[in-house]
């Protein structure tokens, strides 16, 4: 993966698994948020998959496409563009039917400041989702945020656990999740709530900026000491997957890779940097994690683990590959 379009191929590159459980799949598949950081390998992926299935099914993208040359290149890969801003009701109603709906809007990190807009997005927008689409079954996208810190030295949160979101991004994910689930067993609308976190490719993510922040000679921060990472690709397979779970009440999955410590991460960018690592801060006892047992029992191991990740991503950055500022 040394060029953009050999990491787009891959990203978007669908199992064997996926082409069979998509060619079980009735109906066309409409993902909603398509231009974000999971929406254009995921609807390239399902448009692949649909293909090699035979089905004959349409991907529908909808996104605002600010960007028209996002658009473009979805229109390239055989998916139906469809631009439209779905905060605004009179888009939301004249959006394609379909039977199967992948939300993946949000107002992610950030938040400060814009604490209503968030609401209005993460909560109030996904009612008026599911009320469109009452008859459809619904995969949206979560966040492992949704759960409290969790002491370091454990596998992390099923779950089953208890939640406890921290602020008001973390709140208004549980309450998109709590509204999904209100419309899921009112309208007996099948649903499946997916927390993700967090999702890394050679452009953006935890392992991405570790490092970059190693490649530039700055301290690594160890306050925060460990995070999950999943390859973004096996998290787009998974979200498409999810679509034959969806269930009322919902289905509910953490969507997530293995647990690595950040020093241990550092110091392996450090090695293929051929740098020395500083660092700053102490590690707390806790952190945002997740156990992705029943993820892994249901769809299988990603392709990718944290240190063919890391190898990718050294190279990316030392190669000058491009990178998204988020």
């Amino acid at each position: 993966m040394r060029t953009v379009e050999e990491l787009e191929e891959r990203l978007s590159r669908p199992t064997p698994a996926l082409v069979g459980d998509l060619g079980r799949l009735e109906g066309d598949i409409i993902v909603l948020g398509a231009a974000g950081k999971l929406g254009p390998g995921l609807v390239e992926m399902a448009t692949r998959a649909v293909a090699e299935a035979g089905t004959g099914a349409t991907v529908f993208a909808v996104s605002r496409f600010s960007d028209p040359a996002a658009a473009d290149a979805l229109r390239a890969v055989g998916a139906e563009v469809t631009p439209a801003d779905i905060t605004d009701d009179g888009s939301l109603a004249k959006l394609p039917d379909a039977a199967n709906v992948v939300f993946l809007v949000g107002a992610k990190f950030g938040s400060f400041g814009n604490e209503a807009g968030t609401w209005a997005v993460n909560t109030y927008l996904p009612g008026r989702v599911a009320e469109r689409y009452a008859h459809a079954r619904i995969v949206a996208l979560s966040t492992g945020n949704v759960y409290p810190l969790w002491p370091v030295d454990s596998d992390g949160p099923t779950e089953t656990d208890p939640v406890g979101p921290i602020g008001d991004y973390a709140m208004s994910c549980l309450g998109r999740e709590r509204i999904f689930t209100h419309f899921a067993t009112t309208q007996g609308t099948p649903t499946a709530l997916i927390r993700l976190n967090y999702a890394v490719e050679m452009r953006y993510g935890v392992l991405v900026d570790i490092a970059r922040t190693v490649h530039a000679g700055e301290p690594v921060d160890l306050s925060t000491g460990y995070a999950n990472v999943i390859w973004q690709g096996y998290a787009n397979e998974v979200i498409l997957r999810s679509l034959l779970h969806a269930d009322v009440p919902p289905f509910v999955l953490n969507l997530t890779g293995e647990k690595v410590a950040v020093r241990d991460v550092a110091e392996a960018f450090g090695t293929a940097f051929g740098r020395e690592v500083e660092f700053t801060g102490t590690p707390e006892d806790t952190a945002l994690l997740s156990n992705a047992r029943t993820c892994q029992d249901l769809f299988g191991a990603p392709e990718l683990l944290p240190d063919d990740l890391i190898g990718h991503i050294a190279e990316w950055i030392t190669a000058d590959g491009p990178l998204y500022a988020k």
